[in-house]
């Protein structure tokens, strides 16, 4: 039977990000560490269905793991892009309040400085008519550190450069059940290439489960984990929508979020190629379909007129969606990150991933920083 020292279940954002900090960690470089996914490579599910932002912290509650690993994150995420030449543009976002929402616009300020996000700065009247030709708005709070990247190439390069440092990926594996075995765990998976499914066991040290969407079901096969510490998953799906042709803007454009922070609302970005796309929307879902209603193009245009009023029905067209996976449901106070260890679901040696929707993206590097620290 095979044997690793650490099993990453999950090669997105982050169970890649994880292996590679592992694999550069002075204690656990020499390590034997496997991930596996059940997708025929890596980054297919979350991790490829998002907006491709690179967030300053701004949001997010005082101390939390969302505030703390968003700012270290985004200084590390830079690093790596700015060091491995990665595409990334720090285009500026503009945070934006129309007359009767000046008030939310300081709130956010004051959050900003409490996350030590200290860096923006207020634009109104001409100033802000003359950065933004387009856009309709009395106030903006300008975020000059948000920027833009590709993010598949930087999943590839972290990839690469961990099966440089000696980690193994296996796709088309699910895992079926994990058991435990004196001091290990006892992985039983399916190997499911073109049609071709057999089983597969093996053995590791430690295990830990990224499996995004899949993290809830992934935890309730795992022997000895406390049921009432796997958190409800209430997916949320967001629907994108590109604007064809020059774009309108030259920041990304965000309204004041949602309330309790279900989603940013319906923002304007860039991908690296400089198309303008808007969302994502928010609806909690039962089940993970990502077909976009073109239906929903009146709801999204009645949204981007509030600040983009010249915004033209022909040039808006359905483009792809994601599914966040969220641990709160509607109308719920946003949460934090969910990162369990022993003390929290009583299995040595397991550290579980729940509730890993955004800033995760940009928070990826620190949080497997975080990891390595964990397993230490």
């Amino acid at each position: 039977m095979d044997k690793f020292d650490i099993c990453i279940a999950g090669a997105g954002v982050l169970g890649l990000a994880v292996a590679y900090q592992l694999s550069c960690s002075s204690t656990h470089k020499n390590k034997s560490i496997v991930i596996v996914d059940k997708e025929n490579s890596f980054g297919q599910i979350t991790s490829s269905r998002n907006s491709e932002v690179i967030h300053a912290g701004i949001y997010y509650a005082s101390n939390s793991l969302k505030a703390l690993f968003c700012v270290a994150g985004k200084r590390l995420l830079y690093e790596h892009l700015e060091k491995f030449n990665l595409p990334y543009k720090k285009t500026g976002k503009l945070i934006i309040a129309q007359e009767n929402e000046i008030d939310a616009l300081y709130n956010i300020e004051k959050k900003a400085i409490e996350n030590h996000v200290t860096d923006l700065r207020f634009i109104t009247g001409g100033e802000l008519r003359k950065v933004e030709p387009n856009l309709k708005a009395t106030a903006a709070l300008l975020s000059p550190t948000t920027g833009i990247f590709d993010s598949h190439a930087y999943m590839q390069s972290l990839l690469h450069l961990a099966a440089q440092n000696g980690v193994t990926f296996s796709p088309y594996t699910e895992i079926r059940a994990v058991g435990l075995n004196t001091g290990s765990f006892k992985v039983a998976a399916s190997l499911n290439h073109k049609e071709n499914e057999q089983s597969y066991e093996f053995e590791c040290d430690q295990f830990i489960n990224c499996a995004g969407l899949d993290a809830q079901k992934l935890a309730r096969q795992i022997e000895g984990v406390k049921k009432s510490s796997i958190p409800e998953l209430h997916p949320c799906k967001g629907d994108y929508f590109a604007y064809t042709g020059v774009s309108p803007f030259h920041h990304l454009i965000y309204p004041i979020p949602e309330k309790n922070h279900t989603g940013l609302g319906i923002h304007s970005t860039l991908d690296i190629g400089g198309q303008t796309r808007f969302g994502p929307d928010t609806t909690y879902v039962d089940k993970l379909n990502y077909d976009i209603n073109p239906n929903k193009k009146v709801k999204f245009l009645n949204a981007i007129r509030r600040y983009f009023p010249a915004a033209e029905e022909g040039r808006l067209h359905p483009a792809y969606s994601g599914i966040r996976p969220k641990i709160v449901g509607p109308g719920e106070a946003a949460d934090d990150f969910k990162i369990h260890d022993a003390q929290v679901h009583g299995v040595p040696g397991l550290i579980q991933f729940f509730g890993m929707e955004s800033p995760a993206l940009t928070a990826s590097l620190a949080i497997g920083n975080h990891v390595v620290k964990l397993l230490n």
